[in-house]
């Protein structure tokens, strides 16, 4: 089940936050930002495990660590974005469609394997990423929308206010 929201994303009582980012993403822009600053390891560690292992478009990277009031947080890194350039010289891309879907099959398969029963992401590659909320929203309902889980949408940001998520 879908269910759209307004508010802050960070707020959420969703079980995982889902975002979209690039290969080699620098946090340094919009939610990515944001959640570099609310879980400043959360970069540490994705940088780590890029230099082992680097991500590739339409991939997922999940990180948990614990949030200022000690409960445990867990992140779905969607790389969404292509990256410009190789090597230490890439910069994050714009986000594909194909690498939409892919990335959101990865995590439904998650969702499904873990038994996550709510997760939040924001409108999906259409900030930094560059597309539209009306072609991304049907993958989004393709991918997610059979789940059993919870999947708030945030489709307008306001910070500071905690959104009406009506989780059970």
């Amino acid at each position: 089940m879908i269910r759209e929201v307004e508010g802050d994303i960070l707020l959420s009582d969703a079980k995982v936050i889902a975002h979209g980012i690039a290969p080699k993403d620098p946090f340094d822009t919009g939610l990515a930002l944001a959640l570099r600053e609310r879980w400043p390891s959360l970069v540490a560690d994705y940088r780590h495990a890029a230099h082992s292992k680097a991500p590739h478009p339409g991939e997922i990277w999940c990180w948990s660590g614990v949030d200022e009031q000690g409960s445990v947080r867990s992140i779905v890194n969607l790389i969404t974005q292509d990256s410009l350039h190789a090597g230490h010289a890439a910069k994050p891309g714009k986000a594909t469609l194909k690498n939409v879907g892919h990335a959101l099959r990865e995590l439904a398969e998650y969702i499904r394997s873990e038994r996550i029963h709510s997760v939040a992401l924001p409108r999906l590659a259409t900030g930094v990423g560059g597309l539209e909320w009306s072609d991304v929203k049907p993958l989004v309902e393709k991918h997610l929308g059979e789940l059993d889980s919870q999947v708030i949408v945030y489709e307008v940001f306001r910070k500071g206010l905690k959104a009406d998520e009506r989780l059970t």
